[in-house]
């Protein structure tokens, strides 16, 4: 988010710098990363490293107390990587976690604490050791709620959804009537659907449409955006709504989507890749894609960039999803009929 809102704040040696920092922190922070991805964000971590000494402290002796520890540090979690594996899973956050957890668990306040402690310990282990062995001894927490529908791979379709099906916009049905074309199969206008609201992906996030957050009283979050994976190339897009449909005596699930555009080159040439700014099109760039395409939700948050005509919106994803993912950390899932 920094490199976005900073941009046309600090003076540009300086928003470089910060953006070499971005940058190599959001390559360390994958749960998995590349042979290439890992040199490049290591090499980012020096040049940020060397150019905070040249123009923060510039290598004076009065002012040598503007290093900090953690800036050295930088520079080894390249090297250390290579022998840990990504620092998002050898880090102290999990070991912290587990020691606040077992702290809440004591009730003791005299000698005994430690002992107390230790015991609580020692109980954690023995229980997680007999989940491992015996899976089901756990009862699912991932139980869906009435009326989803599981589309297997990990993707579920929760509700809203309409009762009956419904006719589409005319811009809307020009996207559908363009799918079904690529797919031979030629008609005059769309069939009516059925739209649903949302969709769970295999990661635990959960895919809001704006059928669904447009309609709502009270403005939630917004959780319509979302990154595609198609024809091997990424993209960012709006979903309007979900929905299935028969295709060749198959039935497949698709969403509605309003494409991004590509992102400003400069401000993602001048970033080193951490500002992917881009414009949205709304209805003029509508797009019907396989579920199975939608990759993570993600922000695509409106700003003004200084000398830039036009309001253009930068991307923000979340750190550490496949950890979270790993650990079991997926977004509620509750009824919202």
């Amino acid at each position: 988010m920094a490199p976005a809102t900073l941009f046309g704040v600090l003076p540009d040696p300086y928003w470089t710098n910060f953006c070499h920092l971005a940058r190599g922190l959001r390559l360390m922070q994958q749960y998995h990363i590349s042979r290439s991805e890992l040199l490049d964000g290591h090499q980012h971590l020096l040049d940020f490293a060397d150019e905070f000494e040249e123009i923060y402290y510039q290598r004076r002796n009065d002012r040598l107390h503007f290093i900090r520890p953690w800036i050295h540090s930088l520079t080894h979690i390249g090297p250390e990587t290579v022998n840990k594996g990504p620092p998002i899973c050898s880090s102290q956050w999990t070991m912290e976690r587990t020691i606040g957890n077992l702290g809440q668990e004591i009730r003791l306040h005299n000698s005994s604490v430690y002992a107390n402690l230790s015991q609580r310990a020692i109980r954690r282990c023995q229980i997680n050791a007999l989940k491992a062995i015996i899976p089901t001894i756990e009862p699912s927490t991932n139980a869906l709620p009435k009326g989803s529908l599981d589309l297997g791979d990990g993707y579920i379709l929760l509700r809203r959804r309409e009762r009956s099906a419904h006719s589409v916009r005319p811009c809307e049905s020009d996207a559908i009537i363009q799918y079904l074309a690529t797919n031979h199969i030629h008609i005059a206008t769309a069939p009516p659907i059925t739209r649903w609201a949302r969709l769970r992906l295999p990661n635990g996030q959960v895919a809001r449409s704006a059928w669904k957050e447009n309609g709502m009283s009270k403005q939630p979050r917004m959780a319509r955006n979302v990154k595609l994976f198609v024809d091997g190339h990424t993209s960012i897009a709006e979903v309007y709504f979900y929905f299935n449909m028969t295709i060749h005596d198959r039935q497949k699930t698709f969403a509605l989507v309003s494409e991004f555009s590509q992102p400003h080159p400069e401000l993602l040439e001048q970033s080193f890749q951490t500002v992917f700014a881009c414009r949205h099109h709304g209805d003029n760039s509508l797009r019907l894609i396989e579920v199975s395409t939608i990759q993570a939700v993600v922000a695509m948050v409106p700003h003004q960039f200084p000398g830039i005509d036009g309001t253009l919106f930068y991307l923000i994803e979340r750190p550490g999803l496949d950890l979270l993912t790993m650990g079991g950390a997926g977004e509620d899932i509750m009824d919202e009929e």
